[in-house]
């Protein structure tokens, strides 16, 4: 259903973010019909284009991800760019439980091709838990409503998921002491340990916690369900 969006780049640009999990600095364009629209307190209009490219963050000779000075990833080379589109009756073949309202996924490579791997399925998962913002996680920033980082908590057996990092990455709990994550991300996230069995939370959204107590000693790594390459890992002791 989606064409690559030409001149996308002539529209507005709303947000620029880096991505610690997959070391990839990121841009979100707008169509200027549906800035205007959410800016003055109306729906996202349909035929609306929102367009995300993605680059490389730029690493220095020892593979370290480079920052400029104000502590953003440096903009490398081009990766590709998925895009998601609203358009009247669109989506009304899904069942509701997959269904992002009237809007279709879409991911192209750097050569502005369909990317015939792509898993457009996780689009729609992970939008699927912002449909009271209308499907867009970066709703806020396309308002202009952000109001920035929030505050990451901290104590023991305590992780904050934050630019899409676990913090701290490894955490050590006594048997029977539970393990509690607070998303400060836009994004949503879901925790899911790995073990004899596999433990999954709910999806956690912006300001958000959930729990899981751990009652035998042990190893275990987890990850987020929507984001596998965000890893951390868990020490259950005596």
């Amino acid at each position: 259903l989606i064409k690559f969006p030409e001149g996308f780049e002539k529209g507005v640009l709303y947000q620029s973010l880096d991505r610690h999990d997959t070391k990839q600095y990121r841009e979100l364009y707008s169509t200027p019909e549906a800035v205007k629209a959410v800016r003055d307190g109306q729906p996202i209009p349909s035929g609306t284009v929102l367009t995300l490219v993605q680059y490389a963050a730029r690493k220095d000779d020892k593979g370290n991800v480079l920052k400029d000075a104000k502590g953003r990833f440096v903009k490398g080379d081009l990766l590709g760019y998925t895009v998601m589109e609203k358009r009247k009756g669109w989506g009304a073949a899904y069942p509701v439980e997959v269904r992002n309202g009237e809007w279709e996924y879409a991911v192209f490579t750097k050569d502005r091709k369909p990317n015939a791997k792509a898993n457009i399925q996780g689009c729609f998962n992970c939008h699927k838990p912002h449909e009271q913002q209308h499907f867009v996680i970066s709703l806020a920033c396309l308002s202009g409503t952000s109001l920035g980082a929030a505050k990451r908590p901290s104590g023991p057996g305590t992780v904050a998921i934050a630019e899409f990092l676990f913090g701290p990455e490894k955490v050590v709990v006594k048997a029977g002491q539970t393990i509690t994550w607070t998303n400060v991300d836009d994004s949503p996230h879901q925790v899911t340990v790995r073990g004899e069995s596999t433990l999954r939370t709910p999806v956690v959204l912006k300001g958000q916690s959930t729990s899981l107590q751990f009652d035998h000693v042990g190893s275990y790594g987890y990850i987020c369900g929507l984001h596998p390459n965000m890893k951390g890992t868990i020490e259950v002791t005596k």
